[in-house]
């Protein structure tokens, strides 16, 4: 059996008197809303690749700045956590108000201007002073904005499930950088009449590609990266919440994927750094905070190595605020 249908020209659109399908009145043409950038009327004969052409032309227009907005504002949105506008998929009265109006529109206008290269507009970003600021808070600063909308250090935050998941593969040196291809599934397969999700509880090389590659199913999310505010594929999430839970720290610690993954880095490090604690421990810091360890996180380390085992240390690190988060 196959689902099939016939490519035909669109019917009439007319307008519904007060939105009621069965009230059809008069027929409306092709075109846009007048109050939201340049004209844009076509007369109703236009065939299909007309239309979609013109709709192309109108939504890449100079004269029509609000894509343009609207995507430099969703990429500031992904580099700070928050976009000048703090509603990335609402930008009429309901939406917020920008934080920095003239920059928004000169966001746009580069994005514009070269070739509506993204990249363009991500280097701006990652090169700018305001990007590379330390997330040290001062007390003056906090006092008149808290949450830093303003910009005056970079905002603090929690990684996204999909960018945790894939930071511990690649310090464990496990993540699959494969490109294309079948994706994979965190939940055991069944062959039931009704599809029932059960999270994977072993894994292994075909589950660690990035999570990219995700078979995301709706309205279901599996025990791990659920706890890390990973929305389920049912409806769009163009905000993503970042709450903090013991749920978290809990999943981090004892989860089968979290304490197989911690495995892996002790036997790296091993691999890697030799037998001595001083070097394992070394070693750990340099893959999961990008830096030395203090001579007192050195000692505190060395005790616990000592007492507990590397596999300990590693699931320590992997559950670090400077692990899971963003500074």
């Amino acid at each position: 059996m196959v689902y099939a249908g016939t490519f035909e020209q669109p019917g009439p659109t007319r307008r519904n008197h007060r939105g009621d399908p069965t009230q059809p009145r008069e027929e409306i043409p092709p075109g846009a809303l007048s109050r939201i950038g340049p004209s844009l009327s076509l007369p109703a004969e236009t065939p299909e690749k007309q239309r979609r052409m013109a709709l192309a032309d109108w939504l890449a227009s100079p004269e029509n700045p609000l894509p343009a907005r609207v995507i430099v504002n969703r990429l500031w949105h992904y580099h700070f956590g928050t976009g000048i506008v703090e509603t990335p998929s609402d930008f009429g009265i309901n939406g917020g108000r920008p934080s920095h109006p003239e920059l928004l529109d000169w966001l746009a206008n580069e994005l514009m201007t070269h070739g509506w290269s993204l990249k363009h507009i991500h280097k701006l970003i990652l090169l700018s002073r305001t990007y590379r600021q330390s997330s040290d808070s001062t007390p003056t600063a906090a006092a008149v904005d808290s949450g830093s909308r303003l910009l005056w250090r970079f905002p603090p935050r929690r990684l996204e499930a999909e960018a945790l998941r894939d930071s511990i593969l690649a310090v464990t040196g496990k993540l699959d950088l494969t490109e294309g291809g079948p994706g994979f599934d965190l939940f055991e397969p069944n062959d039931n009449y009704v599809k029932v999700y059960k999270s994977k509880q072993n894994f292994d090389a075909k589950d660690f590609r990035r999570m990219v590659y995700q078979n995301k199913p709706r309205m279901a999310l599996d025990d791990f990266f659920g706890a890390f505010d990973c929305p389920d594929a049912g409806q769009p999430a163009p905000k993503r919440t970042s709450s903090t839970t013991p749920l978290q720290a809990l999943s981090m610690l004892n989860d089968p994927f979290a304490i197989q993954q911690a495995a892996f880095l002790a036997e790296r490090l091993e691999r890697e750094a030799g037998a001595q604690p001083e070097a394992q421990i070394r070693k750990a810091f340099q893959l999961t905070f990008g830096r030395d360890p203090a001579p007192e996180e050195l000692r505190d380390a060395t005790s616990l190595v000592n007492a507990q085992g590397l596999k300990t240390l590693t699931r320590a690190l992997f559950n670090a605020n400077e692990f899971i988060r963003l500074n």
